[in-house]
């Protein structure tokens, strides 16, 4: 096989990572059976570098569900999940990254940054009387979010914890 045709197969197969569900390692992990022992599949012989971009499309979905789930404007969409899953989404791709060993300090400073941002946002849109409070989890699991993103509690505005649901 010509590796311009195993280059092509590898990044579609991180097209179809980077587009998955909730759990991208599952998409990786089926995209690597595809590639190397389906029997519908090439059959390819992958090595670290071949499989890099994979992985590199694990961490991207990660930050697009994470961030998405950061996103003001979706909190009335079907494709918002709210944040307990950006904290579960967080754990899973801190656990992923530190086990491929893969930086992901940028993805921490952008998902700190929305955190922010939608808490002020938030608090804003209850306080004025927009809307009721959309936060799905305890202020416990947004305090332990704010403390591994490095964030200090005077980050946040001032009374978020009303918006959270009793623990």
């Amino acid at each position: 096989m010509k590796e311009l045709d195993k280059k092509t197969l590898i990044a579609e197969e991180a097209f179809v990572v980077k587009h998955s569900g909730e759990i991208p390692e599952v998409t990786l992990h089926e995209s690597l059976y595809y590639l190397t022992r389906d029997a519908d599949g090439p059959g390819l012989e992958l090595d670290p570098r071949d499989i890099l971009p994979l992985k590199q499309a694990v961490v991207e979905r990660y930050r697009t569900i994470i961030l998405r789930d950061l996103d003001p404007g979706n909190r009335d969409k079907g494709i918002y999940r709210g944040l307990a899953r950006c904290v579960a989404n967080w754990q899973r791709l801190t656990k992923y990254c530190l086990k491929e060993n893969i930086d992901f300090r940028d993805i921490k400073a952008e998902t700190a940054y929305g955190l922010r941002k939608f808490l002020v946002n938030e608090l804003a849109d209850v306080q004025s009387g927009r809307r009721s409070s959309c936060i799905n989890c305890t202020s416990r699991e947004i305090e332990n979010l704010v403390s591994v993103l490095g964030m200090a509690g005077d980050d946040l505005p001032d009374g978020w914890q009303k918006l959270c649901q009793a623990s």
